[in-house]
C-alpha cells in the first residue's frame, strides 16, 4: 500500500525536472537570481509502524533561499529554487490510557531542498502578484532531539503496547523525501514577499527497520507555513 504513493509522488517530481530542460527550448530566455530568508512553522507527524496515535507537533522552521528564473514560457517562469534550513520536526503522542501523561519528540534538523519552481503572473523582474508552484526532492541531516514527558509518567497502562520508543534515540542521521506546495508571491520596489503552503513526506526512517527491529516504518511528514523574502541579485 505504500510503495504507490511512493512512486506516484517520485514520478511527479522527475517529471517536474524533466519538463524545465523542454520548456527552455521553446520559452523566452530569463536571467533573474535573487537571494533571501525564510521563516515558518512545522506542523508535523511520524508514520509509525506499529502505528502510534498522535497529535501535530509544532516547531520552527528558518533559513536561507536562492532562486533562479532561467525561462518564460508563455505565461508562465520557470526556475530552480534551492534552500538551507533549520527545522523542528517530531511528533505529540495523543495518550488515552486515562493517565493524564503527555509525551513529545522534538527532532531538529539541517534541510536542503532542491525544488523546481513555476511561476503564473507577472514577469520575474515586475511588481505585482504571482501564483507559484515548487515541488522537488528533500535532504536532511539529524542534528539532535529531545523528549519531554509529565512529571507522573508511567507506560505501563499504553492502550496498544506500543512502548519501545520511549528513550530509542535516532538511528539513521540522513534523511530524504519530497516536497511540494505552493503561494503567493508579491514583488514590490524592495523585493519579493512569497507566502507559501507547503508538505513534506519522508521517504526514508530514523529508525532502523529491519525484520528483527521494533518499527517496521519511522518516518517524518509536516505542513509547513512559510514567508520568505527575496531580493534581486541579478535581473
Amino acid at each position: 500500500m505504500k510503495k504507490c504513493p511512493i512512486r506516484i509522488i517520485t514520478l511527479l517530481v522527475i517529471a517536474c525536472f524533466s519538463a524545465l530542460p523542454a520548456m527552455a527550448q521553446l520559452g523566452e530566455v530569463r536571467n533573474n537570481l535573487a537571494v533571501g530568508i525564510n521563516g515558518g512553522l512545522n506542523m508535523s507527524k511520524v508514520d509509525f509502524s506499529p502505528s502510534i496515535k498522535q497529535n501535530s507537533l509544532n516547531g520552527m522552521s528558518f533559513g536561507v533561499t536562492a532562486r533562479y528564473i532561467s525561462e518564460k514560457y508563455f505565461k508562465m517562469l520557470c526556475g530552480i529554487q534551492v534552500e538551507l534550513n533549520y527545522s523542528q520536526r517530531g511528533w505529540d503522542e495523543k495518550i488515552e490510557d486515562g493517565s493524564n501523561n503527555t509525551y513529545s519528540r522534538t527532532m531538529n534538523y539541517l534541510e536542503i531542498p532542491l525544488l523546481a519552481h513555476l511561476a503564473f503572473g507577472k514577469d520575474a523582474t515586475d511588481r505585482g502578484v504571482r501564483f507559484f508552484l515548487n515541488l522537488g526532492p528533500q535532504f536532511g541531516l539529524f542534528l539532535s532531539e529531545k523528549e519531554e514527558m509529565s512529571d507522573n509518567w508511567d507506560v505501563s497502562a499504553r492502550p496498544n503496547g506500543v512502548t519501545q520508543q520511549y528513550g530509542k534515540m535516532v538511528e539513521n542521521k540522513f534523511d530524504y523525501g519530497i516536497v511540494g506546495g505552493g503561494g503567493l508571491e508579491v514583488s514590490t520596489g524592495i523585493g519579493h514577499f512569497l507566502l507559501e503552503g507547503r508538505y513534506y513526506y519522508g521517504l526514508s526512517d530514523f529508525y532502523k527497520s529491519t525484520k528483527k527491529d521494533e518499527f517496521g516504518r519511522s518516518g517524518h511528514s509536516y505542513i509547513g507555513v512559510r514567508l520568505t523574502y527575496l531580493f534581486d541579485i541579478i535581473k
